[in-house]
């Protein structure tokens, strides 16, 4: 099967997180894998295994495992099965889950992030059993597919493998996101933090009576954005970045609000990490306790995953440059993946280096209305992910 045709057939089914989950989607993967697994040769059927570990309730990571006949570590390809969920927006013409092809193009609520990634990756696998046909044995080294529940909520999918033993420290671990054509080797740190402001309430025509907690807030997220404005940018990473995504508080326009929460999603690069952050928190807290009299802060930290920089000695990173080269007659650009992905988890995690990303689509259009995939970038994906399989899976030096 080829990555276009089950880049359709996965756009079709709903993994939306939440909402269906990835119950459907896994079934249909465990299928396909199961179907060409079962036209293998005897002697290397029994060889090859499909793990599946319950991550949440009804909700199980997958994970396809060819071994092979030497001692170096395993190649490991990482896709996620959830999507964000559908949204509003939509054309009448391009529905989130009929997979709709036009102008050479895959609509469809993870068509680029990440179906077409997944689907990719499949393909590299069966083309994989394709080549141990062909050859009548086992790879030197060793492969696995790892697919993943939970990676657009809090990556708890990545996690599990983790504990698990699925992957660690030495495998070479690739992640098939949307990444523009590029091959992406580093990633920006991402920290959560859970800010509360509490006040006091009063008549509004009263407000010296009170203590406003909303403009405590207030005080405090420009005392953050200040901070992040001073901070130093990465050379290759560029700067830290902050988003106050969500914000609650008060009754009515008329009572001063006595509780304000903000969410907030920092982005942040070397040398600023978690530590500073807390600090920069803190002194804004501070400074609105100052503004604000009455008004008090506290927060707490919802998430923590640390930066990941670029190994220029990553072993995977040239060989895949080669794989692109090869695949495409051009040579590979790299870039930095803005978001975060489960390689970034494994990298942080495992203290692994040779952790990248390189898929299909673009992530300007993940998690959009209308979202699609080229499929020139799929075709392009396909053989790249094929090509970096035979460069690393069969060779005997």
């Amino acid at each position: 099967m080829d990555a276009w045709s089950v880049a359709q057939e996965l756009v079709r089914i709903d993994s939306t997180d939440p909402g269906a989950y990835e119950g459907a989607i896994g079934c249909a993967i465990a299928s396909m894998v199961e179907a060409r697994v079962a036209k293998l040769p005897d002697a290397v059927r029994r060889h090859v295994s499909l793990e599946r570990l319950e991550v949440l309730p009804g909700r199980s990571n997958l994970m396809v495992t060819v071994p092979g006949t030497g001692a170096e570590p395993r190649l490991v390809y990482i896709c996620h099965m959830d999507t964000v969920v559908t949204g509003d927006g939509w054309s009448p013409a391009t529905p989130p889950f009929d997979a709709v092809v036009r102008d050479d193009r895959l609509y469809g609520r993870g068509a680029c992030d990440m179906k077409s990634g997944l689907a990719c990756a499949l393909s590299a696998l069966f083309g994989l059993f394709d080549d141990i046909e062909a050859q009548g044995s086992l790879p030197r080294r060793g492969f696995s597919l790892i697919c993943t529940v939970d990676e657009e909520d809090q990556m708890r999918g990545a996690e599990a493998a983790i504990e698990a033993g699925w992957v660690g420290s030495s495998e070479w671990v690739l992640d098939t996101e949307p990444t523009d054509g590029q091959i992406q080797v580093a990633h920006k740190g991402r920290t959560w933090f859970e800010l509360t402001m509490t006040g006091v309430t009063a008549h509004a025509s009263q407000p010296w009576e009170g203590a406003d907690a909303v403009a405590a807030m207030a005080e405090a997220i420009s005392e953050i954005r200040r901070a992040f404005a001073a901070l130093p940018a990465h050379d290759e990473l560029g700067p830290a970045t902050v988003t106050f995504g969500q914000i609650t508080g008060g009754y009515q326009p008329y009572v001063v609000p006595d509780a304000c929460t903000a969410w907030i999603d920092m982005r942040l690069v070397p040398p600023t990490d978690t530590q500073a952050a807390r600090r920069i928190v803190t002194d804004a807290i501070d400074a609105a306790e100052a503004a604000v009299p009455g008004a008090h802060g506290s927060f707490r930290i919802t998430g923590d995953r640390p930066a990941i920089e670029r190994d220029p000695a990553s072993p995977l990173l040239a060989t895949l440059s080669d794989a692109v080269r090869a695949a495409t007659g051009q040579p590979a650009d790299i870039g930095f993946f803005t978001g975060y992905t489960d390689t970034a988890v494994i990298a942080g995690m495992c203290a692994n280096r040779t952790c990248l990303s390189y898929g299909p689509g673009s992530l300007a259009l993940a998690h959009k209305p209308n979202e699609y995939v080229p499929k020139a970038d799929v075709v392009r994906v396909e053989a790249v992910l094929r090509a970096l399989m035979r460069k690393t899976l069969w060779q005997t030096d």
